[in-house]
């Protein structure tokens, strides 16, 4: 029987990216639902059977800008509390962190820049991620939830990665992100974010070319072993 996976679509440009390969080849059937849909205020987060919620440049806190955010948050709550498969990229996974009763708020710096994680732990599928240069672009940052395992660290932010059990894993980084087009979009959208991260846009550019490919190849080897180490 086919699985199904649902991507939650904050930001048309924030999409799966280089997950897509791994997931699909897992044997999901991929759909897809943007929050600004009339509909997704009544799709059942816990039907699929994996979640995958991507990026987007607001914060959890905006819930006065963004009503959607306390009501995917309480749909949230009910997958996460059944542990269902589920993903959170960036955003997600500040979702995901909230959902679970950590506050999430804005961060010191802006980590905008390809570089490899300080710390990553090396019995997690995050393991294919060490000493590989990847995209981080956020400002915000999250509390550890009780009951989770912290996977990886920058020396910009301690809390880059977490799991609980073997189904629910939350990502800081975009370790999807590399060979995508939409790069430029981000580049074009959020000069500030470069200019106080103290990067240009020609730099960005010519590290997603230098280093993209790589960071993308490591990104589908952890999603392939995640998904197939998942309790289902």
């Amino acid at each position: 029987m086919t699985k199904k996976g649902l991507i939650i679509r904050h930001v048309p440009h924030e999409g799966i990216s280089g997950y897509r390969e791994p997931v699909e080849a897992a044997g999901y059937q991929l759909d897809r639902v943007d929050v600004d849909d009339p509909a997704f205020s009544a799709v059942d987060l816990c039907d699929p059977d994996l979640l995958i919620m991507m990026g987007g440049p607001m914060g959890v806190y905006e819930q006065h800008q963004y009503p959607w955010i306390s009501c995917q948050l309480r749909r949230l709550a009910r997958r996460l509390e059944a542990g269902l498969p589920t993903l959170g990229v960036c955003f997600g996974a500040q979702m995901i962190a909230a959902a679970l009763g950590a506050p999430v708020y804005e961060g010191p710096v802006k980590e905008v820049g390809f570089h490899a994680l300080s710390f990553v732990d090396p019995a997690s599928p995050l393991r294919h991620l060490d000493g590989v240069p990847l995209l981080h672009w956020h400002g915000d940052t999250f509390d550890l939830p009780d009951g989770v395992e912290l996977l990886g660290s920058t020396q910009a932010y301690a809390h880059q990665a977490f799991r609980r059990g073997p189904n629910i894993l939350a990502l800081q980084f975009h370790a999807e992100m590399g060979c995508d087009p939409r790069f430029e979009e981000w580049v074009r959208q959020w000069p500030g974010a470069l200019i106080e991260a103290g990067r240009s846009d020609a730099e960005m550019r010519a590290d997603h070319a230098a280093f993209g490919p790589v960071a993308v190849a490591a990104g589908q080897r952890m999603i392939g072993q995640w998904l197939a180490e998942l309790d289902s």
